[in-house]
């Protein structure tokens, strides 16, 4: 076991080894005097539930801190896994990091962004010398719970969210009794309950995405088709249309589907994310059906279709 000391140890090997740690990806954004910032950080976390309060620390060298000071609030927008290119955007320096991205004005003038993980709005509460950095306490006055799989950091690299192994062995284990008696022998109940361990791996690495289920399920329906209307897309997906139409506009906003003369087709970043989801679910059909010959996996196939049929 390496242990480095204090008194002159390598700062890239304290940045590597806090790199263990993973944390969420965070986009801190504040307004004052008619100029607007915002900053990538994973140094957010919670302090207090009463009062409600959090902390996130930023370098006294940023140029983005006088606003950040000057200003009455501020607001912490958790990522969701798919919004790795608004993370990278406000990563770096640029002379206006809002270009092109739309928001809400939250309290304060603090700039809120669409389709994150959560959002806390927040009056600065308190600042603390920490060293190189200022951490700034935030007290919270609104959140935002959207309950979207989070964007994660770890060792220097993106992530996302999976079930630990053990949580989904544990799952997947089947108790001595279910299918004992008459259930074992009822035909909707073990479709239901085969249903329901198919998804218990399967639905968590989708929405891992950073996807809802719903927008999912349109990118893997369009990308079969030149274009779809909306009639077509009823028929396929099999949601309400409230919900169609709140996945368009949430990936039309994402410009992964674009739209032309009353269809709908995806643009080359949602063909891109359809590919990540079908090979989603190819391994996981893969890895289900291992045990089972081509032969046997044709007949299934055909049996469900047979069945879907006869609704």
């Amino acid at each position: 076991m390496s242990i480095q000391q204090e008194a002159g140890f390598d700062p890239r090997a304290f940045r590597r080894a806090l790199g263990n740690f993973a944390t969420g990806v965070t986009i801190m954004t504040s307004a004052a005097n008619g100029q607007r910032v915002g900053v990538t950080a994973n140094s957010f976390n919670s302090v207090s539930l009463e009062p409600a309060l959090i902390l996130w620390s930023i370098d006294k060298r940023s140029s983005s801190y006088d606003v950040f000071n000057t200003a009455s609030h501020f607001a912490v927008n958790v990522l969701a896994a798919d919004q790795i290119d608004l993370s990278n955007q406000f990563a770096r320096s640029s002379d206006d990091k809002f270009a092109g991205i739309e928001v809400e004005e939250g309290a304060g003038g603090a700039p809120l962004f669409a389709d994150c993980a959560a959002r806390f709005q927040c009056e600065l509460h308190q600042q603390i010398d920490g060293g190189d950095h200022w951490i700034l306490l935030g007290k919270v006055v609104a959140f935002d719970d959207f309950g979207r799989a989070p964007l994660l950091y770890h060792q220097g690299a993106y992530s996302s969210v999976l079930p630990h192994p053990r949580l989904l062995r544990k799952s997947e284990s089947v108790s001595k009794t279910a299918f004992q008696g008459r259930l074992g022998e009822n035909l909707f109940y073990l479709m239901t309950q085969a249903v329901r361990s198919y998804q218990s791996d399967y639905q968590p690495r989708q929405l891992a995405t950073g996807l809802r289920t719903s927008e999912a399920r349109m990118l893997m329906v369009l990308e079969g088709d030149a274009s779809l209307g909306m009639s077509e897309l009823q028929a396929q997906v099999a949601m309400p249309t409230r919900e169609i139409e709140e996945s368009i506009r949430n990936l039309q906003r994402k410009g992964l589907v674009e739209g032309c003369e009353g269809a709908y087709v995806l643009s080359a970043g949602g063909l891109e994310q359809a590919d990540i989801l079908w090979h989603i679910a190819k391994t996981q059909q893969d890895k289900v059906f291992a045990g089972y010959s081509a032969e046997q996996v044709d007949l299934f196939r055909s049996m469900l279709k047979r069945v879907i049929a006869l609704g």
